[in-house]
């Protein structure tokens, strides 16, 4: 299985984001076979240099003609919703397209998803389903992909032609979709039929497990996977991810876990004076 994710300079800084993901693939329970299906593809040549130099892991440098000829860097931290946010999404499209239409299955996360456990039992795939997603908020129905405002910072996606036509669809929406970033289309198209026309076979992962800062799961036990979602800035994001982390390291010597409050995130939407 390939597991694949995004990262610019800003994201590979030491002690930042990728530092994270990868601690927690090292430290989770049964993750650590997963990293050798890990491919970390780098939107830039320090990302890139610093991806080789962790060692055990594979790089891959996303060409510069993919991004406007070069001339579109988004190597620095590109805040949430900003034009470099949005960019950097759509760009991460194109290129998970790509991969699909090489006919490569996988899972695609984002490096603000800490792995506490391999999550792939917990997936539950049926052989019928072509895309698993998350969700910030779960309704409590998994069929229910129109009730459920999907998050693209993980999911499983299976290559077919109905895939492939899914994101071509998507990512040639990005003309008319100004100011809008993929996630946001992702849920518009949903809306207006385009998975059901497309034959699309959808499922939204229960956020008990797949549980992030939008809605904590309430027992800590089931969680696999922790999206610091409905957070604004890296430096917040990192600042609870550790907190996570760490209290994660407890499961096994108590019988009772809380999350730690996301404060940092929380503060992170305040106007900066």
């Amino acid at each position: 299985m390939l597991i694949l994710s995004v990262l610019n300079k800003a994201y590979a800084e030491e002690d930042g984001l990728l530092d994270l993901f990868m601690q927690s693939l090292k430290q989770g329970k049964d993750t650590q076979r997963l990293i050798r299906h890990v491919l970390l593809v780098a939107m830039d040549r320090p990302a890139f240099l610093r991806c080789r130099s962790l060692g055990g892991v594979r790089c891959y440098r996303l060409p510069a003609a993919a991004a406007k000829n070069g001339t579109d860097d988004v190597s620095s931290e590109q805040l949430y919703m900003s034009d470099g946010f949005i960019r950097m999404m759509w760009r991460r499209i194109r290129l998970l397209r790509d991969v699909l239409k090489h006919g490569y299955s996988f899972v695609f996360t984002d490096l603000d998803v800490i792995w506490l456990k391999n999550p792939f039992p917990s997936l539950n795939r049926t052989r019928e389903e072509d895309l698993l997603i998350s969700s910030d908020r779960f309704n409590g129905q998994p069929a229910d992909y129109l009730g459920n405002e999907l998050n693209t910072g993980f999911f499983f996606v299976a290559a077919s032609n109905r895939t492939v036509a899914l994101f071509d669809e998507w990512h040639g929406a990005r003309s008319q979709s100004a100011g809008m970033k993929e996630q946001d289309v992702l849920n518009q198209m949903k809306r207006r039929g385009s998975f059901g026309r497309l034959g699309v076979r959808a499922r939204v992962l229960d956020t008990a497990r797949f549980s992030g800062f939008c809605q904590d799961s309430r027992d800590a036990r089931q969680v696999t996977t922790v999206h610091a979602n409905c957070c604004r800035t890296m430096r917040a994001k990192v600042a609870d991810l550790k907190a996570v982390l760490h209290a994660a390291s407890r499961l096994n010597r108590t019988t009772e876990l809380r999350w730690p409050a996301h404060s940092k995130c929380s503060k992170s939407w305040r106007r900066q004076t």
